[in-house]
């Protein structure tokens, strides 16, 4: 057997496996159901208390700093004079 025959056999058995055992995930996966829910006794801590929304938005109306027209920047104010 040449060492590139070794090769594509290693490679198409290594694809195999790969293939194996996506396969293999995804049937014991779906075969949960998917209406199951697995929980554990672990609990992440957060608290979630309820306030009413605000009247008021916290920002007033928003106004400009500038007042006016921008100037152009340099490279589009043309030649001077």
């Amino acid at each position: 057997m040449k060492s590139s025959e070794k090769t594509l056999a290693a490679l198409i058995g290594g694809s195999a496996v790969v293939v194996l055992g996506v396969l293999g995930g995804t049937i014991m996966q779906t075969a949960a159901g998917p209406g199951t829910v697995t929980s554990s006794e672990m609990s992440t801590g957060v608290t979630i208390t309820q306030s009413p929304a605000p009247t008021a938005p916290a920002i007033a109306v928003a106004t400009p700093a500038i007042k006016g027209p921008a100037p152009l920047p340099l490279e589009e104010q043309g030649l001077p004079g």
